[in-house]
């Protein structure tokens, strides 16, 4: 058996990971575990008799999520462990790896495409799968808005224009990182109640969509979660 490990951005990110994508990629012979990455930690004082503190969750910078990801790969040497990440092209640290390069990249595709090989490159290990989201993980409950309908019913009219808005994109990875237009500001602007239940509402209404469906819209995500399929084989 294969083991995943995947680095989260958030506990958004940690949820899908641990009530959608482990199941599926458990059909491959894949176990899966995921952690938010470390943004910072309190060293231990005997004195007041207190134990270290890790904070997780959120990319603050890129060395931090670097020291936590080699970290991490030191920690589990196996050659059956590999490791990836979730972390959002939305609001990505201007220190990351080729940031400025692919800044100029008109295309969002060529752009995470190029993010993602200059952060292969840094980390430098065959066990390393490197994966951002385009824009954030929010474009994958867009692929189809009207699952919204269940967790927030109270808000239809709204969902509807959730629904409009997704139509004029060919991909939901396609609408943009704008401050006030990004995937969660539209959903935020239409629902606002999601605002404060993002990190369970938002794997939820992903389970409910399936990850079929939303592979089917998400071309740039789909290609991350073959990659992972092929590491295992499919169970008979």
């Amino acid at each position: 058996m294969i083991r995943l490990h995947v680095i989260a951005e958030g506990q958004t990110e940690e949820e899908f990971v641990n009530s959608v994508l482990s199941f599926h990629l458990g059909t491959f012979d894949i176990s899966t575990d995921v952690r938010c990455v470390e943004t910072g930690r309190r060293r231990a004082n005997p004195r007041l008799a207190q134990t270290a503190r890790i904070y997780r969750g959120g990319l603050i910078d890129f060395p931090r999520a670097r020291k936590d990801i080699t970290l991490w790969m030191k920690e589990d040497q196996n050659a059956d462990a590999y490791f990836t990440t979730m972390f959002d092209l939305y609001a990505l640290p201007e220190d990351f790896p080729g940031f400025l390069d692919a800044s100029l990249q008109a295309d969002p595709y060529d752009r995470v495409s190029q993010l993602e090989s200059a952060f292969r490159t840094d980390i430098s290990h065959r066990r390393f799968i490197p994966y951002i989201q385009l824009h954030e993980f929010e474009a994958l409950i867009l692929s189809d808005p009207t699952k919204f309908t269940p967790r927030f019913i109270e808000h239809a009219d709204k969902i509807d224009d959730l629904v409009a808005m997704c139509s004029g994109f060919n991909s939901p990875e396609l609408i943009n990182d704008g401050a006030e237009s990004a995937p969660s500001k539209r959903i935020i602007q239409s629902i606002p109640d999601y605002a404060g239940s993002k990190a369970s509402a938002g794997p939820l209404i992903a389970k409910r969509i399936g990850l079929t469906a939303i592979r089917e819209k998400c071309p740039h995500f789909s290609g991350w979660v073959e990659t992972l399929e092929k590491l295992g084989a499919p169970l008979v």
